[in-house]
């Protein structure tokens, strides 16, 4: 079995893993308040039960009982439709773990048992295959998800054994595995699965389990990547990463979610087995696309076309495609590049991701998703299946699910240990609980900058406290004497701890215009706002004029104003930046030989700036997160 059972979180590095931090459980950290904390409590009234009811109403639940063998009728949804409820059960169980409520258990024991009996004698367990192709089991890897559903369930397997659940469900999981060992590893087929994720998912199956075999196939399928041994899905090679060898790969490419999966896969390998030429190639990809191919908000994939990267710099707001499951993998990579290295730029990206890309996925009320994040929106956009508005679920419903596990288990993602240290990343209220350091801390973050840290209970002799400095931070002092981060992004505190100790943390928070790199040509000559770690968007809604017709001023000054309840909204903080509005005539062709200036007339007037993470709250309408300077 693993070698900390008692760590209850998604990843969670052996003792003797090159990991140089070590993570907390999920109920380790209590979010009490701000905005993670309601995300929280959103996720748990409504959004799970959200999701429990469309496990029966899409498909999920009774596809797998027509693979068991007690229900009739044709199957539902696409071929990785099992995945929805294996990503429901992780959501469950990491609930579970972080606060205990009626009916979880039952869902797990209920789930597994269905699990069992549809399982074949052999281990294999897919209701699309089973149901509707069981002469193509494994002949369509390319594109049949096959794996990439195996891993979800073996998340889910993880969370449920770590969080105390029905011990059938990690039963079935192992079966599975010991099947894709037979066929994969020790069978000697070479096949590997379009859509990477089950990885870093055999990873962790194998931290619990102890099951080496788990950990060598993990391997086998990141080596083996890029060598041309995945069949055309008619995407091409970069779409599913089988172009080049990862070790050889200098940017991401491709399809995004699968991109980040494997990456994630290869870190967890690395803190296994000390590879150290895996950690080097996913680094080398990460600053690539942190530096040319990420928004602004964190979120990446600019084309629709293949839900995939695109070329360096080619990020256009209006058409980011960003999918929400896209940030949720980034989240899943640079927290084990955290686990790995302790950079802290590691954690000031989960940041940017969590409070931008993640956060605007679901709207205020828990009920509404986007699968889409775009920096744009005209006020005639188009809608379809996926693009426009948030939608309660979606025939492709691989997001919703995902949101939900990810914010059941955020207390995972907060603070670390090594050592005698603590290290808090996430600046969240609530309680930090570290082997014999209970700390408490209290906070309004992220809408002030102020963060206070008190003992309640200390270890004996001197440990360090080790709090991140973000990179946006201009100024930030600790009990009043300004700081420098050390080389990696934290700010040390080394002493002798006493309960009732208190550390206050003031950071930044002065709103900022943010400007682009001149590659990036879609937003050439535009400005973006962001107040510490949030992102801003301006929403037709708050405008005194059209918003196209909107321009900021160079050096626009930026007043915060604080909102206790904005309807469609709640809490927020808003920002006034002065702009003009300038009006230019539209009659035939939208070009001319005369200089705009000479055709447009302007008005001075204050724009009104959002968090984009709460836009769309409001009714339909236009939005930007970057404006044109004046």
């Amino acid at each position: 079995m693993a070698d900390s059972p008692q760590v209850c979180g998604p990843a969670v590095p052996t003792e003797s893993s090159r990991a140089v931090l070590r993570p907390l459980g999920v109920g380790d950290v209590d979010i009490t308040g701000g905005p993670l904390g309601r995300w929280q409590r959103i996720n748990r009234e409504a959004s799970i039960p959200l999701g429990l009811e469309q496990m029966e109403r899409a498909g999920a639940v009774p596809n797998l009982r027509r693979a068991a063998g007690e229900a009739d009728g044709a199957y539902q949804g696409y071929r990785f439709q099992d995945s929805d409820l294996y990503k429901q059960l992780e959501a469950v169980a990491w609930e579970h773990a972080r606060r205990p409520g009626p009916g979880y258990p039952e869902f797990i024991a209920e789930s597994a048992a269905l699990l069992g009996r549809a399982q074949r004698p052999d281990g294999y367990l897919n209701s699309h295959y089973q149901v509707v192709k069981p002469d193509k089991i494994y002949a369509e890897l390319e594109y049949s998800h096959e794996m990439y559903c195996a891993g979800h369930l073996f998340q889910a397997a993880v969370a449920s054994a770590r969080a105390g659940g029905d011990p059938r469900l990690l039963e079935v999981s192992r079966r599975l595995a010991d099947h894709l060992v037979a066929v994969f590893l020790t069978g000697g087929d070479d096949g590997i699965d379009g859509h990477a994720e089950v990885e870093t998912a055999l990873v962790e199956l194998y931290r619990v389990t102890g099951e080496r075999t788990y950990l060598e196939l993990a391997g086998k399928l990141i080596d083996n990547r890029g060598k041309g041994l995945i069949k055309d899905s008619g995407m091409g090679p970069l779409y599913a990463q089988d172009h080049l060898p990862v070790r050889e790969a200098d940017t991401p490419v491709g399809h995004a979610v699968r991109q980040l999966y494997l990456e994630a896969g290869i870190v967890d390998v690395y803190l296994e087995t000390g590879d150290e030429s895996l950690l080097e190639c996913s680094v080398r990809r990460w600053e690539d696309m942190v530096a040319t191919k990420m928004y602004l908000t964190g979120g990446v994939g600019s084309r629709h076309d293949g839900e995939a990267f695109g070329e360096r710099y080619e990020l256009p707001p209006d058409r980011a495609y960003n999918e929400s499951c896209a940030a949720i993998a980034s989240v899943h990579w640079n927290w084990r590049l955290l686990l790995a290295t302790g950079d802290g730029r590691y954690a000031d990206l989960i940041e940017r991701v969590l409070y931008n890309a993640f956060a605007a996925s679901t709207s205020a009320d828990g009920l509404r998703f986007f699968y889409v994040n775009p920096l744009q929106r005209r006020d005639d956009t188009v809608e379809d299946a996926y693009l426009g508005r948030r939608r309660e679920w979606f025939a492709c419903a691989c997001c919703p699910p995902n949101i939900m596990r990810t914010v059941a288990s955020l207390g995972h993602y907060v603070a670390t240990t090594a050592g005698r240290a603590t290290q808090v990343h996430q600046y969240v209220p609530g309680v930090i609980r570290s082997g014999d350091l209970v700390l408490r801390v209290s906070t309004d973050y992220p809408w002030d900058g102020r963060v206070t840290f008190t003992v309640e209970r200390a270890p004996a002799g001197e440990w360090s406290l080790a709090l991140r400095v973000p990179a946006w931070s201009a100024a930030t002092t600790v009990d009043g004497a300004p700081v420098t981060p050390g080389e990696r992004g934290y700010t040390v505190l080394t002493r002798t701890w006493r309960p009732g100790d208190t550390v206050e943390l003031r950071l930044d928070l002065t709103p900022r215009l943010t400007h682009p790199h001149r590659r990036i040509d879609a937003v050439r000559g535009c400005a973006a706002v962001e107040r510490g770690p949030i992102v801003y968007c301006f929403e037709q809604a708050d405008q005194p004029v059209d918003l196209d017709e909107l321009a900021l001023v160079p050096g626009a000054a930026l007043r915060v104003v604080p909102e206790e309840h904005l309807d469609g909204v709640g809490r927020t903080v808003l920002i006034k930046a002065d702009a003009v509005a300038i009006t230019q005539p539209s009659r035939g062709l939208p070009y001319t030989s005369t200089p705009p200036t000479g055709l447009a007339t302007s008005t001075r007037v204050t724009a009104t700036a959002v968090p984009y993470y709460q836009w769309d709250n409001r009714g339909a309408g236009a939005m930007r997160v970057w404006l044109p300077l004046a």
